[in-house]
């Protein structure tokens, strides 16, 4: 008899109305610890809204959001983010002036109890400037460690910021489109990057790439119109008749010949 992990993120009924407009209409998602979902829907679906309502930048209307069975639902982000919450956004959110090691020695500092201070040198933090050279090396950017986070490809800027979005050791991480504008060899390489630094961690990740969703999610999410039409395993989602009819199409055609050659 298997064990049932327990629930990382949950949310209740959850609704978000902008004046009159109800862009989320009550959404009911569980997320088991250490399971990677995929949402996916049409532009306008309410994906990037669920994204802000789970990470805290906007409030519900109603609702519930729990993380570890703890409600977070009108917390500040930076209060949800320490208790064990992370997220990347659409646009790469690093500093561009710093270079790829002092980002992640940032993102690393208040994790490590290392709180607003004038008179301690960061060089002489060993166990912050340690955790992020490992960093660096689990988004293999080991080679680039001191240049300035604005001369890296944009690839390479994707990776640091989802190395930021883990310093903090966040162990519910949300990434918003991570592969959008990436040549098909460079999404090829960032899945597999995905895999290896969320090992052990829950992941929510919004993508438009079916690729991308199949080949990372053990659950997908389809949001329609604020509504969750399907919460399945990629073969199920991909036979779901009314799934394919609201959002997928052609899209599940391409990637089941995709699969076959």
């Amino acid at each position: 008899m298997t064990t049932q992990a327990p629930i990382a993120l949950e949310l209740k009924d959850l609704r978000k109305s902008f004046g009159k407009t109800e862009i989320i209409r009550g959404v009911n998602l569980a997320v088991a610890a250490g399971e990677r979902v995929a949402i996916i829907g049409p532009n306008g679906a309410g994906k990037s809204t669920l994204f802000n309502l789970i990470s805290g930048r906007f409030a519900p209307t109603s609702g519930e959001v729990l993380l570890d069975g703890t409600r977070v639902d009108g917390m500040k982000p930076f209060e949800i983010n320490r208790l064990g919450l992370s997220r990347s956004f659409q646009i790469t959110n690093i500093f561009p002036k710093l270079s790829v090691f002092e980002n992640l020695r940032c993102g690393v500092l208040w994790s490590l109890g290392y709180k607003y201070s004038f008179w301690k040198f960061l060089a002489g933090l060993d166990d912050a400037n340690e955790r992020a050279e490992e960093l660096m090396e689990m988004i293999r950017l080991d080679k680039k460690r001191d240049v300035l986070a604005v001369n890296l490809t944009y690839a390479e800027q994707r990776a640091l910021e989802i190395g930021v979005t883990i310093s903090g050791g966040a162990h519910v991480v949300l990434l918003d489109e991570p592969t959008a504008g990436m040549s098909k060899s460079e999404t090829k390489r960032f899945i597999q990057l995905i895999k290896d630094v969320t090992v052990g961690k829950t992941l929510l990740t919004v993508e438009h790439d079916m690729g991308v969703v199949f080949g990372l999610a053990d659950r997908i999410a389809v949001v329609v119109y604020g509504e969750v039409l399907a919460f399945d395993t990629p073969d199920a989602v991909r036979a779901n008749a009314l799934v394919q009819e609201a959002y997928l199409g052609s899209s599940v055609a391409d990637s089941q010949a995709g699969a076959q050659t």
